[in-house]
C-alpha cells in the first residue's frame, strides 16, 4: 500500500514528514518539539508556555514583534503556537507559493530569537492575564483542577501556564537553559502538508534552514507517579451561577492495547447529541446545558471523563445520573446498532477533521513525535472497527470501579465529603 506521507530522518536526528495533498493551494509547515510542562521543575513551572510566547518577540533578521507578524500577515498567512504537557508546536499556513518563506520564518524564530529582557518583563503581564482568563472560565479551569486532583504536586498535575508568582521570577537565563536542555534536533519533528506540487522538493532545503539547531540529546522528564486506592474529590469554591464538573476515572496511555476501545466507549456514552449522557443528563432531566465524554491518552497516563455544566441546585442528581450510566454500560453489553453508530460517528468525525492541511500536519506530526511511528487514518479506523461489544464491556468493568473514580468540581460549595460519598458504582 502506498503511504500518504513520506518520512526522512537527517543525520542529526531531525525528522521531516511530508504529506502531499491534491486539490489545495495551501501548505502548512508545523514544527513539534518534545518538550512541555512535564519537563519543568516547580521553580520553572510555566517556562515552556512562556518560551512559546517569546519566540514571537524578535530575531536578528526580524527584530521585533511587528516584523515577525508582518512577514506572514502581508501574504495572507496564518500562524500560531501552542504548549501542552508533552509537546510544544509552532506552525504557519500559507499560500503554497510561499512555502520557502514559511520554513525560513519558523526556523528563524526557533533558532535565532533574542529573548530581550525588556520583552520578557513586558510579556509577564500578558502571561498573567492569560492565567486570569483561564481562572475566570470554569469550563476551562475545571480541566486544570482535574489534572491537579489526579496527579497532585508533580509536573503532570501542574498548570501548563504556570503560577503567577513563578512567572514573575522567570528570567532570560531560564529560557536559555530550557532551550539548551530540551529543544534539540533529536526531539523535533517537522511536517509539511499541502499542495503536492510545491512540497515535493522541500527535503533538500531543510538542512540549510536548520543548520544551527542544537544536536545534543535532550534531558528526560520526571516519571509520573500514579497512586489511588479510593474515590477522590476536589472542590474549588467559586460563586458561580452554574456548577462545572469533571467526573471520571484513570485509564490508559497511548501505548495501551485498549486505547481504541476507550475511544468507542467515550463515543457511546458522551460523543454527541444522541449519546447516552446527552439524552440522560440534558434531554430527560434538564440538568445541564452541555455534557460530553472524552478519553485522553498521552505518553505516560490516560483518563476518561464526563464533563458538564449543571444547575447549582441539582449537582448531586447530575453526579448520580452520570454514575448510573457508567454502571449500566459495565453491567449490560451494548447492542450491535449502538456499536455501529459509534464506529460510524468516529469514521465520519475523522473524515471531517482531516480536511485541512493543518489537520493533516498535526495528525502525522503528533504520532511521529509521541509514538515514533505513524498510522494512517484508515489504519486507525481499522483498529476501531475491530472493537467488539465484549471489549467495551470489559474495559468499562476495568475502569468504572469505585477506587478509580474522581470528581473535580467548581461551584458555590465547600463540603467535599458530601460529594465524595456519592462516588459509588
Amino acid at each position: 500500500m502506498i503511504k500518504p506521507y513520506q518520512k526522512y530522518t537527517f543525520k542529526n536526528g531531525l525528522r521531516l514528514v511530508t504529506v502531499p495533498m491534491k486539490n489545495t493551494k495551501a501548505v502548512t509547515v508545523l514544527i513539534l518539539v518534545g518538550a512541555g510542562s512535564k519537563y519543568e521543575t516547580k521553580e520553572t513551572n510555566g517556562v515552556s508556555h512562556f518560551l512559546e510566547h517569546m519566540f514571537f518577540k524578535g530575531t536578528k533578521k526580524r527584530p521585533n514583534t511587528l516584523d515577525i507578524a508582518e512577514a506572514l500577515d502581508k501574504i495572507g498567512g496564518q500562524f500560531n503556537a501552542s504548549t501542552d504537557q508533552e509537546i510544544t508546536g509552532y506552525w504557519a499556513k500559507i499560500d503554497s507559493g510561499h512555502t520557502d518563506l514559511a520554513i525560513d520564518w519558523l526556523a528563524d524564530i526557533l533558532l535565532n530569537s533574542k529573548f530581550s529582557p525588556a520583552e520578557i518583563t513586558r510579556e509577564k503581564g500578558v502571561i498573567i492575564e492569560e492565567i486570569n482568563m483561564y481562572l475566570d472560565d470554569p469550563k476551562q479551569y475545571i480541566e486544570w483542577l482535574w489534572n491537579k486532583l489526579l496527579y497532585g504536586n508533580q509536573p503532570q498535575g501542574w498548570p501548563i501556564a504556570g503560577e503567577k508568582e513563578v512567572i514573575k521570577k522567570i528570567n532570560r537565563k531560564h529560557f536559555i537553559n530550557y532551550l539548551k536542555n530540551h529543544y534539540s534536533s533529536r526531539n523535533t519533528v517537522i511536517v509539511i502538508a499541502g499542495d503536492a506540487d510545491k512540497i515535493q522538493n522541500v527535503k533538500s532545503k531543510i538542512p540549510k534552514y536548520f543548520k544551527g539547531i542544537n544536536t545534543k540529546n535532550p534531558k528526560n522528564k520526571i516519571k509520573v507517579i500514579e497512586k489511588q486506592n479510593k474515590p477522590e474529590a476536589l472542590i474549588y469554591y467559586k460563586n458561580t451561577d452554574q456548577t462545572h464538573l469533571c467526573l471520571g476515572t484513570r485509564s490508559f496511555n497511548i501505548f495501551h492495547k485498549d486505547r481504541y476501545v476507550l475511544a468507542l466507549l467515550a463515543a457511546v456514552l458522551g460523543g454527541g447529541m444522541s449519546s447516552r449522557m446527552w439524552i440522560s443528563v440534558r434531554e430527560k432531566r434538564g440538568l445541564a446545558y452541555y455534557v460530553f465524554s472524552q478519553a485522553f491518552s498521552d505518553v505516560d497516563v490516560g483518563c476518561y471523563i464526563t464533563q458538564a455544566g449543571v444547575n447549582n441546585n441539582k449537582v448531586e442528581e447530575a453526579i448520580k445520573t452520570i454514575l448510573k450510566e457508567y454502571k449500566l454500560i459495565k453491567d449490560k453489553k451494548i447492542n450491535f446498532n449502538e456499536l455501529k453508530k459509534a464506529k460510524d460517528m468516529i469514521r465520519g468525525n475523522s473524515a471531517l477533521s482531516m480536511e485541512s492541511s493543518y489537520a493533516q500536519a498535526s495528525f502525522y506530526a503528533t504520532q511521529e513525535l509521541t509514538e515514533n511511528k505513524i498510522l494512517t487514518p484508515e489504519e486507525k479506523l481499522a483498529k476501531i472497527e475491530a472493537v467488539t461489544a465484549n471489549d467495551i464491556q470489559r474495559v468499562a468493568r476495568d475502569i468504572f470501579k469505585p477506587e478509580k473514580l474522581n470528581l473535580a468540581l467548581i461551584g458555590p460549595f465547600k463540603d467535599k465529603n458530601k460529594f465524595q460519598k456519592l462516588l459509588r458504582i
